[in-house]
């Protein structure tokens, strides 16, 4: 077969211009194959309603001699390899979005949860991204090592080309679908965290209100002439943590900045409560303050009173009626000094409104003057008492044996026999009651003994009274 000779271009043709055309086409078939390559030309360069016009009427151009078949195996096989390109782009699309949304969720989980599980998701995601990557190196691969618009596009190549983007597709196919089995399984995590995102924000701004009603507050009992400044010291302690508030979870993490925004919320609704409350607070401290010197002068006169009863005391009773009660004046006295001192440290602290300070002090004067009147109050209940034992101790014993006796039915109540754990107390009781009795007699009786002597039985018979009935009531 001999090489046919280089088509000569259009504008080279030695036909004279002013030479007849030809009716029955051109002599040479060189020239015939030009014409019909500047035919499609200008078919390609027409306008498009003449292009349609043109594209209608092309078979009969074509169907000159000199033409051949446009399409044929090659061009198959091309278009195999083009449709496999486009089957793999796809697929490579489908898992670059599905990694993209997919890392949104798995930066919201890791945003918010650092336990065990959430680690270990990311470690997986990670592993994932590592498949995704080589899968993805695949496909560029095969994109970049085959150009299937080359004119000269060999039916070979094709196929190869259509081969390898075809098994780069099916493997971002794989690794899409164990994306997907994947995401299924972050639905706790991912539930968890973003019901932790969605507290975030009301949570901040919870916070900056409570700031701001606490402010307000505060401002409004300056305003009243109280200075409060212990609440304005807590108060400006809260600022720091108000910035870091504003500088945002990104920065301290959500876990963080939620517990941070619970916890300004909660001291600045305390500063506002009790600023709220500190008008009353400083009403309440008046009040004490006149009730407690009131008292205090009230226990004065008691405590002069205590060395009469006292003397009424030693008079008719033997020395162990009275002896523990001798030092009460003096430490009445002494109380109700040392509470009137404190009364006026509290006026002082109420006065530089130190209400903490004012507050405990006036605990302390009420602690103390509590003491004085059990004192003042012990000496005359006592002569009371020994009056009442002295003039008729019958009332005191026959109170002390019906205690025994009922005790003594409650045990015997539905056996033949008392519990010995019972009996016992009990008839030691009936002894000590009536050593007692006994020790009345005599010309200078010790009634003081009498009477601390039927306390403790009546005691010991409650406490056994007490154990029965719980026994009974767990057996039934």
């Amino acid at each position: 077969m001999t090489a046919t000779p280089p088509m000569r271009p259009y504008a080279s043709s030695t036909r004279p211009r002013s030479a007849p055309r030809e009716l029955h086409g051109p002599r040479d078939p060189r020239e015939s194959r030009c014409r019909g390559l500047r035919d499609l030309l200008g078919l390609v360069l027409l306008p498009l309603p003449l292009l349609v016009v043109a594209v209608a009427a092309a078979p009969a151009a074509f169907a000159g001699g000199g033409t051949r078949r446009w399409f044929g195996r090659g061009e198959g096989q091309r278009a195999e390899a083009q449709a496999a390109k486009d089957a793999a782009a796809a697929a490579f699309y489908e898992l670059d979005t599905a990694q993209r949304d997919l890392r949104i969720s798995i930066e919201t989980i890791t945003a918010v949860d650092d336990s065990p599980a959430a680690r270990r998701t990311v470690s997986e995601f990670e592993a994932l991204g590592r498949r995704i990557d080589e899968a993805s190196l695949q496909y560029i691969t095969a994109v970049d090592a085959h150009d299937l618009d080359r004119d000269d596009l060999e039916a070979s190549v094709a196929s190869r080309a259509r081969a390898e983007l075809s098994r780069a597709k099916d493997e971002l196919t794989r690794v899409k679908l164990d994306l997907d089995r994947f995401s299924q399984g972050l639905g706790p995590l991912l539930g968890k965290a973003e019901t932790q995102l969605a507290r975030l924000a009301p949570a901040v701004e919870r916070a900056r209100q409570a700031l701001l009603a606490a402010s307000n507050s505060l401002d409004a009992v300056r305003g009243a002439g109280l200075k409060a400044d212990d609440l304005a010291a807590r108060l400006a302690a809260l600022g720091p943590e108000l910035t870091r508030l504003n500088q945002g979870a990104g920065q301290h993490g959500v876990p963080e900045t939620l517990e941070r925004a619970e916890r300004v919320a909660r001291d600045a609704e305390s500063v506002r409560a009790e600023a709220q409350r500190l008008p009353e607070r400083a009403a309440e401290i008046d009040r004490r303050l006149v009730s407690l010197r009131t008292r205090a002068q009230a226990l004065t006169t008691r405590a002069g009173q205590v060395e009469p009863v006292l003397s009424e005391l030693r008079r008719r009773f033997t020395a162990p009626c009275w002896q523990d009660l001798q030092h009460v004046p003096e430490r009445a006295a002494e109380n109700v000094r040392q509470a009137e001192r404190k009364l006026a440290e509290a006026r002082a602290a109420r006065d530089e409104q130190r209400w903490p300070d004012a507050t405990s002090l006036l605990s302390t004067v009420r602690a103390l003057l509590n003491s004085t009147d059990e004192d003042v109050s012990a000496a005359s209940d006592r002569l009371h008492r020994l009056n009442a034992v002295a003039k008729d101790p019958r009332q005191e014993i026959d109170r002390t044996r019906f205690a025994i006796r009922d005790a003594q039915r409650l045990a015997m109540s539905g056996r033949s026999t008392p519990d010995p754990r019972h009996a016992r107390p009990l008839d030691d009781s009936v002894a000590r009651l009536d050593r007692a009795v006994t020790g009345l007699e005599g010309h200078h009786p010790d009634y003081w003994h009498f009477l601390t002597e039927t306390e403790a039985v009546r005691q010991t018979v409650a406490r056994v009274v007490a154990q029965i009935r719980e026994e009974r009531g767990t057996v039934s």
